[in-house]
């Protein structure tokens, strides 16, 4: 799934490549992608994009003030980027393409989704507080603003475990499975760990960790073409995917918890004390 650092990445790459450029086609390949029909996708046609933003994991291409082409990847979603688009036409329902985009120079891309389930998301909007999930969005992590005093009035209270409020887009925008196992890691936090029983030194070493984690994948991303992105990712992961490997850190084996629709892994010696967390599908935690 792509995460922040990915999506700034493309976001980035959108902003040499797409900005300045005019839209002279949409066409859409799976019709449940596009969220939105006010206004109507052939809005876009030869509208200029002024500009490309990140909000959370939402990546936004503006064509002035008022007209906006906004879309999350979600879990299997990517970009496909062409110098020089193809003009083979899209049979909805018979590729992974959800939509493309040609524009005034020949390129364009597509946005692609693998995989039967398909949460890929597309809208077209005036505002994109239009859209429900960026309307829901807590602050960005990376944003100057954010310091260590807004990271501690988030957790305070919460009752709720470390790894899930990380990955909730209504308290920190951005942040989703593979990057909060990461954060957890460099932190050697568990993963159960309650937000609102964390100590100050807990939370200055979790606070840490977040922003280093994020800036260093940020950095790694920057420059990078679409096709490139996914494969950098995975070299910078320390335990996220890396189940049965040696932690790079301490040398013991990467575990993981399953769940119905996703893992996370982590270091027994660096994060749980050297305990095991059982395997959720068992229905029990090692205590």
């Amino acid at each position: 799934m792509p995460e922040m650092p990915e999506v700034q990445g493309l976001v980035a790459f959108l902003g040499e490549r797409a900005v300045g450029r005019t839209i002279t086609r949409t066409s859409v390949g799976a019709i449940a992608a596009l969220k939105t029909y006010d206004p109507p996708n052939t809005a876009l046609h030869g509208a200029t994009i002024t500009a490309s933003a990140r909000l959370g994991k939402f990546i936004v291409l503006s064509c002035g003030e008022d007209l906006h082409l906004v879309f999350h990847l979600a879990k299997a979603g990517w970009l496909r980027w062409y110098e020089m688009l193809p003009t083979t036409l899209i049979k909805p329902g018979k590729s992974p393409i959800a939509l493309r985009i040609a524009l005034n120079d020949d390129s364009g891309f597509d946005l692609t989704e693998a995989g039967t389930k398909k949460s890929l998301a597309v809208y077209v909007v005036r505002d994109p507080q239009d859209v429900p999930g960026i309307a829901r969005l807590g602050p960005d992590p990376l944003e100057e603003s954010f310091d260590r005093t807004t990271f501690a009035a988030l957790l305070n209270g919460r009752r709720t475990q470390i790894k899930g409020l990380l990955r909730d887009q209504s308290v920190i925008a951005g942040i989703g499975n593979a990057y909060s196992d990461e954060i957890l890691h460099a932190a050697k936090m568990s993963p159960y760990a309650i937000a609102a029983a964390l100590g100050d030194d807990e939370i200055d070493r979790l606070f840490t960790a977040m922003r280093l984690t994020l800036t260093d994948a940020v950095a790694e991303a920057s420059g990078k073409p679409p096709a490139d992105l996914k494969d950098a990712k995975r070299r910078g992961m320390q335990v996220h995917a890396r189940r049965g490997e040696a932690c790079p850190v301490c040398g013991d084996t990467v575990r993981s918890v399953f769940f119905a629709d996703r893992s996370l892994e982590y270091c027994p010696t660096c994060q749980t004390g050297g305990k095991p967390l059982a395997d959720r599908r068992l229905s029990r935690l090692l205590k």
